[in-house]
């Protein structure tokens, strides 16, 4: 994801669906560090909206923390194939905020291994929208403060992702 020094504070430009893709998003918010992960949910919720997601293909869910993620979204891709769905895409958004032990670093590395394992198989992309920062201020800038709303960002990058087939 980029942050909003990338983009020169420009604003975020939200790409359109294309028409083909009629599945489902699932948007999957880690319940630890609510005010953090919610309003990263809250921004990329109202970008898929704003792209053309019509409001009854975007799926929430909630797990208890990070690691819970990729266990959920592989659950949902498999739920909604063995029901006859298409997922379109998956966004997983947690807050990871390092403390004084190694915890922060096993979650990170469980987190982006196993979405780096669910997109090597192509089923459907799965967005990393995680936070993995130093104190709770660096992720307040980051959930819609100075450095924009990384779940906004999310948001954009799955549509981009879900459009990508339809350029080649």
């Amino acid at each position: 994801m980029s942050t909003i020094l990338n983009t020169n504070g420009a604003e975020l430009t939200i790409p359109t669906l294309n028409k083909q893709a009629v599945g489902n998003f699932y948007v999957i918010t880690a319940d630890w560090n609510p005010k953090i992960t919610h309003a990263l949910r809250d921004g990329a919720v109202d970008v898929l909206r704003k792209g053309g997601v019509s409001e009854n293909r975007i799926k929430t869910l909630s797990v208890p923390g990070t690691v819970e993620l990729v266990n959920a979204a592989a659950v949902a891709m498999d739920a909604a194939k063995h029901n006859g769905h298409r997922t379109e895409a998956v966004i997983v958004i947690g807050c990871v905020i390092r403390g004084d032990t190694p915890h922060f670093d096993y979650v990170c590395q469980i987190a982006a291994q196993g979405v780096a394992m669910l997109n090597a198989k192509g089923e459907a992309p799965v967005i990393f929208g995680v936070l993995t920062v130093d104190n709770e201020p660096q992720a307040l800038e980051r959930a819609g403060g100075a450095l924009g709303n990384k779940g906004s960002e999310a948001g954009v990058a799955a549509i981009n992702m879900v459009n990508l087939p339809y350029l080649l």
